[in-house]
């Protein structure tokens, strides 16, 4: 007889994921989270304050994302070209397929990314490609005689 109870018991299954397939924030779990981190146990309090206490007595970092990741792979760009003194030396110095090299793996990320950017992402980095490309062209133009 138990083994039959069992049997019609069945299981439940409960989607725990944080995000709705439409990619919004579930509010009944961001309640079940909440709670929680309300009153964390004194031990996990001394070590969530460590990190923004150790970043602040270094100078905060800016927030790594998208955006900040594109600005750099332009900087760096921009370097290669010459047009700002390197980083690592504070000379500038001109290495035409690096800067290439460089247009060419942000076109890469903006063909990997298309249809998951949103606007503002969408339109910097078709302007950094634009613009870069541009200054290529000018750069590597040979002069005129």
């Amino acid at each position: 007889m138990h083994g039959e109870e069992e049997k019609d018991k069945g299981f439940k299954v409960e989607d725990r994921r944080r995000f709705s397939p439409e990619g919004e924030a579930r509010p009944d779990l961001e309640a079940r989270e909440e709670a929680p981190a309300a009153q964390p146990a004194p031990d996990r309090a001394a070590e969530a304050a460590a990190p923004t206490t150790a970043a602040s007595a270094q100078g905060a970092e800016p927030e790594i994302n998208f955006v900040t990741f594109i600005v750099g792979l332009s900087t760096e760009a921009l370097a290669a070209m010459g047009e700002m003194p390197d980083p690592a030396t504070g000379k500038h110095s001109r290495d035409l397929r690096a800067a290439q090299q460089m247009i060419d793996i942000i076109a890469m990320l903006g063909e990997k990314t298309r249809g998951n950017l949103d606007a503002n992402e969408k339109n910097l980095m078709e302007a950094i490609l634009f613009d870069l490309r541009m200054k290529y062209v000018e750069i590597a133009r040979p002069p005129a005689r």
